[in-house]
């Protein structure tokens, strides 16, 4: 993949460098944006130019706002007939109506129309608000196939296309959709691509779809924000429901999410907490109506949900500066999993802690996490007195691993909880 130039850090001191309209300057202000964050102040410029950019940095950065403002500071209001100039593919429905929002927020001042598409809402909805006219479409991937195969979105005036997260999108399958989409699209586009790693499929889909894309490396030698402190315990399962609580009642978090592997455990924490008299409980996964997912994450966001329980997919969606804590209840079996899930805390510079309880024979999923993000996390340990919990046929304690070689991580991380 050829690329035009890297960069690693620009610190810029006001949005005023990059000669926006006053209108923009004035949407900035009144969303509560004081000065570009160093992901901002990297992309904006080069979008600006109408160059192609990697911007690889992680989330909770500021990054939406690094495309939305070059996209709409550029956008022709008067185009007519009235049809998409901008397509910003997103991996989740949660992401497309965060950025969605963000459209909506910064074009305050101008003659804009956007509209959001993903699977679990109304096709004719959104089907209507296409042909009504739109100049930004924020979708997943596979709602904006259906669309395109259906001839209710136009892709003749799209003269930007953005793929954001599209390292996730690429994990969870999205791969032949997008590049469906990208066929279909005018070759002279200017397109960006936001992931928060640049690996080998990232790359091919670079060298194939994008003009000597411009390289902006933000993204830190670790892989988690420094304002992090990541924590590990461990646990046999049996007792993890008791440190949950103890861990709780201990962190006192201002708002935390607890990830679980499955949809079941995540229901199953959930009714468990609220049994346990822990108050501003919800949960929130795939198997939740879109419109429930929405209120969950709106009533998180307004703060009358303090506890979130739920699962990678769409916690992978959730954008709230306000999280303290994140609790990883089952550790993630990949290691991105566990980078995308401490992100939801310390975002935009804001101090955050994570837990991760770890069972006896998960040691190794443990150290692939450390070198992963290239750090080491610190052993946290809490006494639970002589509190067992009852054993289900789903949920029987384990029992200690058999002796590992000499030398094995593993045994650090046995316990005799």
């Amino acid at each position: 993949m050829e690329t035009k130039k890297t960069l690693r850090r620009i610190s810029l001191r006001s949005f005023d460098q990059f000669d926006l309209s006053p209108g923009m300057m004035r949407a900035l202000e009144r969303a509560g944006y004081q000065r570009p964050t160093p992901v901002q102040a990297g992309l904006i410029p080069f979008a600006l130019e109408g160059k192609d950019v990697i911007g690889q940095a992680r989330t909770g950065t500021g990054k939406t706002a690094s495309f939305v403002i070059p996209i709409l500071e550029q956008l022709d209001e008067e185009c007519q007939p009235l049809a998409p100039q901008a397509l910003i593919l997103v991996p989740t429905r949660e992401l497309a109506l965060q950025v969605h929002t963000e459209v909506e927020k910064l074009s305050h001042e101008q003659k804009i129309h956007s509209v959001a598409v993903y699977g679990g809402s109304p096709f004719r909805a959104q089907q209507n608000r296409l042909r009504s006219g739109a100049h930004v479409v924020v979708g997943t991937p596979g709602r904006v196939i259906d669309h395109l195969e259906r001839g209710t979105m136009r892709t003749d005036r799209l003269w930007c296309v953005v793929l954001d997260e599209a390292d996730r999108m690429l994990d969870i399958g999205f791969r032949p959709a997008i590049e469906k989409i990208l066929r279909r699209c005018p070759v002279d586009r200017q397109t960006l691509l936001l992931s928060a790693t640049v690996a080998d499929d990232i790359r091919r889909i670079a060298r194939r779809y994008m003009r000597r894309p411009t390289l902006v490396n933000l993204s830190p030698r670790q892989v988690a924000a420094d304002t992090i402190d990541q924590y590990y315990f461990t646990i046999p399962r049996s007792q993890k429901r008791t440190l949950l609580l103890k861990l709780i009642e201990r962190e006192q978090p201002k708002q935390s999410i607890i990830f679980c592997r499955t949809k079941i455990q995540t229901h199953r924490i959930f009714r468990f907490l609220q049994e346990s008299g822990i108050s501003g409980v919800g949960c929130i996964h795939g198997d939740m109506a879109q419109s429930a997912r929405t209120t969950m994450l709106n009533r998180f966001r307004g703060g009358q949900v303090k506890v979130l329980v739920a699962t990678d997919v769409v916690g992978r969606g959730i954008d709230v500066t306000g999280v303290s804590h994140i609790i990883n209840f089952d550790i993630p079996e990949l290691c991105d999993d566990y980078v995308h899930r401490v992100g939801r805390t310390g975002r935009m510079g804001q101090e955050g802690v994570a837990y991760t309880f770890v069972e006896p024979d998960q040691g190794d999923f443990l150290t692939a996490i450390e070198v992963r993000i290239d750090k080491l996390l610190k052993l946290d340990q809490m006494d639970l007195g002589t509190v067992e919990e009852p054993t289900t046929e789903t949920e029987a304690e384990p029992t200690a691993p058999a002796p590992a070689p000499p030398g094995s991580r593993r045994k650090k991380y046995w316990s005799g909880l």
